[in-house]
């Protein structure tokens, strides 16, 4: 997919958040992303696309960018061929980036390959199996976004995930409303969102995935505190006690 396809879509999908349809989305998007991100330290973490929609904005690490190749960006690059050093990022949010490359595996591979060990990703995509998903059959919207992107199946993206040594740590459905157009008829339906919680949680209409990355055989290495016993006021090394008791029982064992 050229640079210049990607710049396309992006625009438009840019406009399609500003439809009524795209903020029943996107304030369910942000709602999970601005609880989640804010839980993740480091020092640098990096938003994918979307640059019109700070999805970093409840971090606390310090040095936030976004990478992409159009709008308000920090960083123009293409997403498969990162100019970023390996091991240097502590979080990338993915918003609805995979659905919309011919090349989802490379630009997971370079999510991989520049996080840190234990760095984390947040993911979000549109759900196949779900009443928006659905549209994508009506032949009015094959050509619309973002009916015209290759929505992934959750299923799927936690294999590829699996494959890339990352653990799915977090997620949830969203959007369980009939992919109408108008913001009256959205909210007559958002009875839907708390029904589908409970008895279809499978078909919401975006899901949210958090995965952090691991590296096997690597082990996180703590402080090692000295276990103390506090008697009559006075502090005694647990060690110490312990060798006086088997000091003791030699001593018994002699006699």
């Amino acid at each position: 997919m050229s640079v210049q396809v990607h710049r396309s879509t992006a625009e438009a999908l840019a406009h399609w958040f500003d439809t009524a349809l795209g903020q029943y989305v996107l304030e369910r998007e942000r709602a999970y992303y601005d609880r989640v991100v804010a839980d993740i330290f480091g020092y640098n973490a990096l938003q994918f696309g979307s640059a019109q929609i700070d999805l970093l904005r409840t971090s606390r690490i310090p040095s936030r960018w976004c990478v992409g190749s159009a709008g308000p960006i920090a960083l123009e690059t293409d997403f498969r061929d990162l100019p970023i050093a390996a091991n240097s990022i502590d979080l990338v949010v993915l918003p609805h980036v995979l659905e919309f490359t011919d090349d989802p595996h490379q630009i997971l591979r370079e999510v991989v390959r520049v996080l840190v060990p234990e760095g984390q990703v947040v993911i979000s995509g549109f759900n196949p199996w779900s009443l928006l998903g659905l549209k994508r059959i009506m032949p009015s919207a094959r050509t619309q976004i973002p009916w015209r992107g290759r929505f992934i199946k959750l299923p799927q993206l936690k294999d590829w995930l699996s494959l890339l040594s990352f653990d799915v740590i977090g997620g949830r459905m969203h959007g369980y409303v009939p992919p109408f157009s108008t913001e009256q008829w959205l909210r007559r339906f958002h009875f839907l969102d708390d029904a589908g919680d409970r008895w279809w949680p499978f078909a919401g209409g975006i899901y949210l995935l958090q995965a952090v990355k691991r590296v096997r055989g690597m082990r996180v290495i703590t402080p090692s505190w000295r276990p103390a016993l506090a008697t009559g006021g006075n502090v005694v090394a647990l060690r110490r006690v312990r060798g006086r008791a088997m000091a003791a029982r030699e001593s018994t064992q002699k006699r």
